[in-house]
């Protein structure tokens, strides 16, 4: 018993260090979505969803790595409010810009716009 209790707190550091790296990834990902996203909706799409799964297997790798002790306890309590309360802000955020008047931007994305020969003199 005392060599799987050995082992496990041998791989606990690595698992840990692979799941933070999983949550930086994903953060830096959903922080590249918002930079190059076209409109609001999907930009705040890019940054709730990424927002809150980057957040939690950070966190996750954080319980991880400090073990079975009062800081895991409170590290899953911040994972459990924020598991709670991200997606909520995010849907009252995009609720908000709906009832201001902002419309989602519908069609197809252009990254460069198409050249308006009108303005040409011959």
């Amino acid at each position: 018993m005392s060599e799987i209790i050995h082992i496990l707190d041998t791989i606990r550091p690595f698992l840990a260090g692979i799941v933070l790296l999983a949550g930086g990834v994903i953060i830096l990902i959903g922080a590249s979505g918002v930079l190059r996203l076209p409109d609001f909706y999907t930009r705040l799409h890019a940054a709730g969803v990424t927002d809150t799964l980057g957040t939690l297997l950070v966190l996750t790798g954080l319980i991880l790595f400090s073990g079975l002790t009062l800081l895991s306890a409170k590290l899953a309590l911040v994972g459990l409010f924020l598991l709670l309360t991200s997606p909520a802000a995010t849907h009252a955020v995009a609720n908000a810009a709906h009832k201001a008047g902002l419309k989602p931007r519908l069609g197809t994305y252009h990254s460069n716009p198409p050249e308006d020969d009108t303005d040409v003199k011959s």
